[in-house]
């Protein structure tokens, strides 16, 4: 699914050519700032091409086209929200030069670069209600606007249906807690650019399967570190298939049906290969082998009761986090970011910041949740309390120093890529993980029914 914009950069473009590239579009963008602040430089429009359809089924193959009708969603730094009463010095602003990344180029032509383009007519605004839930003092976020009503009625009915009728994923006493986990709402504010509801179902299914791996292999319903290897592998062949003998072949077939984690993840995947091209699917498959090496990381420090040094959690959290989430909002925004710029360091770097940050999130939000639970669990603060010999509320406050830091460092690294490699598919990449780290903490912000905050403030 190439990007309606320039041609992207050659592999074998050397860095000094993404340097001159950054020196002529600064000197345009020189140029139209002194004549007219507001206006980019001029670009050429594109086609709008053919629509995914919105109903259950896709055509196959990797090559589905998505051009959509540009239609302006803003993103954190392009629109005035009423900043909540706790914590209100906590919410900021991005830098002038992350902001005018985000916001996108403006001017005659340049409407297919910008972030959102939807295919199906947009419906009536719903009525603004109090935001839910409260953030937590001093971190450092950017509040969004309320997710589309519609969307999220529609993903979450197609993705219960999918859960319950498909996948068979959860016994009828599971149902509140499937239905509080809110996840249309989720990936409807984490993924603004998705041109049709198909298309942010692509997102909510893998989503909901990495939950059920995580919960009935990991977590509290049904897993334990005892065996987790040989589970996380068997599982990992429903994304990252079995080439085998003939005879052997159809007892691996056999076994993606075997549990509700394999079911889930061998359907989810099918329905993202209908969209994604090869390189965007095995991106995928690479985040995910990262995930399930963290999870192996985290079951081994459970089975010999070790408390990791910080940083060494926090290098752990940099493969047991939400990194496959943010590094598909192209595919779910119907193009895709070149591989080989994909894989350059800086851009890496940034997915790492961004997804680092965004995990530090869920163990700040989760807190009070993972207390509750049986056993031990391993989070930022718990760690820095017992490695730093800190009172519990001196080691949430730092942890969430540890966020502001990583989320600065994140920005500064978003913008500086966005002028060296002046390529639209780039910053708009960058403004797809932008959005889905803030629609990560609004989610979990307004998720009352799994998180409340500790007594720290």
């Amino acid at each position: 699914m190439p990007d309606p914009g320039l041609s992207p950069l050659q592999s074998s473009l050397p860095a000094a050519g993404a340097h001159f590239g950054a020196h002529v579009l600064a000197e345009a963008l020189a140029a139209g700032v002194a004549a007219a602040p507001d206006v980019a430089p001029v670009l050429p429009s594109l086609p709008a091409g053919p629509a995914l359809p919105t109903g259950p089924s896709l055509p196959t193959g990797p090559s589905v086209v998505v051009r959509a009708a540009p239609v302006d969603v803003p993103v954190h730094g392009s629109v005035d929200l009423p900043t909540p009463d706790v914590a209100a010095a906590s919410v900021r602003q991005p830098s002038p030069a992350l902001e005018r990344i985000l916001r996108g180029p403006s001017g005659l032509g340049t409407a297919g670069l910008h972030l959102a383009r939807r295919e199906e007519p947009a419906p009536p605004a719903a009525p603004e209600g109090p935001v839910v839930g409260h953030p937590i003092p001093g971190l450092y976020y950017h509040p969004v606007p309320e997710p589309d009503a519609a969307r999220v009625e529609e993903v979450s009915r197609r993705i219960k249906a999918w859960a319950q009728d498909e996948v068979a994923l959860y016994p009828d006493d599971w149902e509140d807690q499937f239905d509080g986990f809110f996840v249309g709402r989720y990936m409807v504010a984490c993924h603004p650019d998705a041109p049709t509801v198909e298309h942010l179902m692509l997102a909510t299914r893998l989503m909901v399967a990495e939950n059920a791996v995580d919960d009935c292999y990991c977590e509290d319903h049904g897993g334990s570190p005892i065996g987790l290897g040989g589970r996380l592998l068997m599982a990992h062949t429903a994304l990252d298939p079995l080439h085998t003998t003939k005879e052997y072949q159809p007892d691996w077939a056999q076994s993606l049906h075997s549990d509700a984690p394999r079911r889930a993840y061998r359907s989810a995947m099918e329905y993202f290969l209908q969209v994604a091209g090869p390189s965007q699917a095995d991106r995928f498959r690479h985040d995910m082998a990262r995930l399930h090496m963290g999870y192996l990381a985290e079951a081994a420090w459970a089975q010999t009761e070790y408390v990791p040094e910080v940083w060494e959690y926090l290098a752990m959290r940099q493969f047991n986090n939400f990194r496959p989430c943010p590094t598909i909002t192209d595919t779910v925004g119907g193009y895709e970011l070149p591989a080989d710029l994909h894989a350059q360091p800086a851009m890496q770097r940034v997915i790492a910041l961004a997804s680092n940050a965004t995990t530090i999130v869920n163990d700040l939000y989760s807190y009070t949740k993972e207390l509750a639970s049986p056993g031990r669990h391993l989070n930022l603060p718990v760690v820095i309390a017992e490695r730093e010999g800190c009172s519990v509320q001196e080691a949430y406050l730092k942890a969430v120093d540890v966020h502001n830091d990583l989320m600065h460092d994140f920005e500064a690294a978003a913008a500086e890529l966005a002028v060296t490699c002046p390529v639209p598919s780039v910053p708009r990449f960058l403004r797809g993980v932008a959005a889905w780290v803030d629609g990560n903490h609004y989610w979990h912000q307004t998720n009352t029914y799994r998180y409340s905050l500790p007594d720290f403030w």
